[in-house]
């Protein structure tokens, strides 16, 4: 970790690939190390069209127009993330920020001091920062607003929960599950999904949108809890909910499909051979899933309650990052490249 870095962002043409700007956020040597399946430029960047939120942990928070301009950045300090039985084991910064209705989110669990805090886009204040007795996790917040209560919901170890949108203010909490959480939690039709999976516990969680107060993991112990597993979670793909149904794919390549709503196991299919990791979450469009294995190779399967795979295709590259939808588009971030593919050239 003695080597000196270039954080960059970048704007590519989504047509042509282009490089229409780039700017270096921040030169030097990391103060924090990594895992050597990430790099200091983990964490995803967040647009609401306007600006353009880029996080390096340790590094700094960084917000542009989208002309490249910078408008503000801001320390928050050394932001050490590790596995908390082994102070040692840094591991580097992961969670995205999230721009949402003019602030941005972002979710800091480290070995000491966590917090979840919210700043104005166009400046840069602090609007809200509240504590978090958590360990490190490498989660991204989920904004919800339906149902007249809007909320930041996170994962995590000692602390998934749920805080007001506008003040920070803690509205419900659940301890407990697995102790290295990285899936982002999903909301759909009154329900917020959250799955982790190291430890004793690889939980999947169902819990009601309008959920308050503490309480378990175990469904018959809690109103919230609306269904619950204790095995079977994925430790680091973020789940997919389409049509009624999740959709989870572990870190072995076995995609488990349920009943978004009743927890109800429909399959459990392994995709490919069974040696090659699944670190990318899935994505879906099209009535069709998009799982992508460590090795490059993107597996599609049909949406519904009965296992079908339609293809398999090799980019031969490498490939840990999540792949992206936008206007009829995928994109793939290989260790080399960035591939866009379409119907329409």
């Amino acid at each position: 970790n003695d080597t000196k870095q270039a954080l960059q962002v970048l704007c590519l043409d989504k047509r042509s690939g282009k490089v229409l700007w780039t700017e270096t956020a921040w030169e030097g040597i990391p103060k924090i190390a990594r895992h050597p399946k990430g790099s200091h430029a983990a964490s995803t960047p967040a647009t609401d069209g306007q600006h353009v939120a880029a996080f390096f942990g340790s590094e700094g928070l960084y917000v542009y127009d989208i002309a490249g301009k910078l408008l503000w950045k801001k320390d928050l300090g050394v932001l050490d993330s590790g596995f908390f039985r082994v102070k040692t084991a840094q591991w580097g910064f992961a969670s995205s920020p999230v721009i949402y209705d003019g602030r941005v989110f972002v979710q800091c669990d480290v070995q000491d001091q966590s917090f979840l805090a919210a700043f104005d886009v166009k400046t840069g204040k602090e609007v809200w920062r509240t504590n978090r007795e958590e360990v490190s996790t490498w989660s991204t917040p989920t904004i919800d607003v339906e149902g007249g209560r809007p909320q930041v919901i996170v994962n995590g170890w000692k602390h998934i929960g749920g805080y007001h949108l506008e003040t920070g203010k803690e509205l419900w909490k659940v301890v407990g599950g697995g102790d290295i959480p990285v899936p982002t939690p999903v909301v759909a039709s009154g329900m917020v999904y959250i799955t982790n999976a190291h430890g004793r516990y690889a939980p999947i969680l169902a819990i009601s949108t309008a959920a308050e107060g503490e309480f378990s993991m175990a469904a018959e112990e809690s109103e919230h809890m609306v269904w619950s597993v204790t095995r079977g979670g994925n430790y680091m793909q973020t789940p997919v909910v389409v049509d009624g149904l999740l959709y989870s794919c572990r870190d072995n390549g076995v995609l488990t499909c349920r009943d978004a709503k009743t927890g109800e196991e429909f399959y459990k299919k392994r995709l490919g051979p069974g040696r090659t990791g699944f670190s990318p979450s899935g994505v879906s469009a099209d009535g069709k899933l998009y799982f992508t294995s460590e090795e490059g190779e993107v597996y599609v399967v049909k949406c519904g309650r009965e296992f079908e795979e339609l293809a398999m295709n090799e980019f031969g590259e490498t490939t840990m990052a999540s792949p992206a939808i936008s206007g009829g588009m995928l994109l793939f971030r290989t260790r080399g490249h960035l591939i866009a593919i379409s119907e329409k050239p």
